[in-house]
């Protein structure tokens, strides 16, 4: 499920944004309204978070152009629950407000409940990239079309930590962290780990898929596929 944050405050938006992708939703971020339209044509999002007060073009021209042309489901975000601009966003259509400040978890709670009630089907639960899905209420992988094929617990996390950071570079020391706590793990286990993992991929391809950055980490690639 792909999901289009609207905020021009790039803290909150940045900090969303990590939320909503922890969660398991792709997220494509804008920061004043013409952008988030030109997104909204371009990505074609299955909900939009939307902030009133933005740059270029409000929050409320952003939902009255969107429910002109489609029924995508629009949460907005506002300062005041009684903002008369939020009643008059409820009434252009969009589906429910949050009052800032909130929690992450609230936000999450909210996506879900209206994508229930607007019939968008909830997919968190899986994550795709390059033609690597893994289903993380099964443990399983599936690489390029092939077998599904089941993780340990461990390598389970691991997959899970790489793929919600796609293109960056994690220290061995954070993913160590992520996958064992603060009290266990060290680099010899994460590497042995990584080649499991690897192994349970695809042996001939995951290396340039899981990516070993000498002297610092792993990364998740874009460059796996035909």
């Amino acid at each position: 499920m792909k999901i289009l944050v609207v905020e021009d405050d790039l803290s909150l938006s940045d900090v969303l944004a990590f939320s909503l992708r922890r969660a398991g939703y792709k997220v494509v971020t804008a920061f004043d309204g013409m952008t988030a339209l030109q997104l909204w044509e371009a990505e074609k999002p299955d909900l939009v978070v939307l902030d009133l007060n933005l740059p270029k073009l409000d929050g409320l021209a952003v939902c009255r152009q969107i429910r002109s042309q489609a029924q995508t489901p629009i949460i907005i975000l506002s300062v005041r629950s009684g903002d008369e601009a939020v009643v008059k966003g409820l009434e252009l259509g969009a589906d429910d407000y949050v009052v800032k400040p909130f929690s992450p978890n609230q936000l999450v709670a909210r996506i879900k409940a209206v994508s229930r009630r607007a019939g968008v089907a909830d997919t968190t639960n899986v994550l795709g990239l390059a033609g690597l899905v893994f289903d993380r209420s099964r443990n399983e992988v599936q690489y390029q079309g092939g077998e599904p094929r089941r993780l340990t617990p461990l390598e389970a996390k691991l997959l899970e930590t790489l793929m919600l950071h796609t293109g960056q570079v994690l220290a061995s020391d954070a993913l160590i962290t992520a996958v064992w706590g603060s009290d266990g793990g060290d680099r010899t286990m994460l590497k042995q780990l990584v080649y499991r993992l690897r192994t349970k991929i695809d042996p001939d391809e995951a290396a340039s898929l899981i990516e070993t950055i000498p002297g610092i980490g792993y990364s998740l690639t874009e460059k796996s596929g035909p």
